[in-house]
C-alpha cells in the first residue's frame, strides 16, 4: 500500500484504522520532503477496502538509555 502522510514516521511503524486495528508495517519512506509518502506492508488480506480511508501511524514505544 502507498500512503501520503503529513508528517514523516519511523520505518516499522505500526499503521492503524480509525478503531486502532492493526493494518500493516511502514517499510519505506519516500517522495519530496514537503510532501512525503510511505509504504505499508498489509498485515490484512482485504488492504483494498482501505482506499480513501485515513489510516494513523502508532509511534513506537522508546526505552530511556541508562546513562
Amino acid at each position: 500500500m502507498i500512503i501520503k502522510i503529513e508528517k514523516v514516521p519511523k520505518i516499522g511503524e505500526t499503521v492503524v484504522d480509525e478503531s486502532l486495528k492493526p493494518v500493516g508495517r511502514i517499510l519505506d519512506i519516500f517522495g519530496p520532503v514537503s510532501s512525503p509518502y510511505v509504504s505499508v506492508k498489509p498485515g490484512i488480506k482485504e488492504a483494498s477496502k482501505f482506499t480513501d480511508k485515513m489510516l494513523y501511524v502508532l509511534p513506537s514505544k522508546r526505552r530511556k538509555e541508562k546513562v
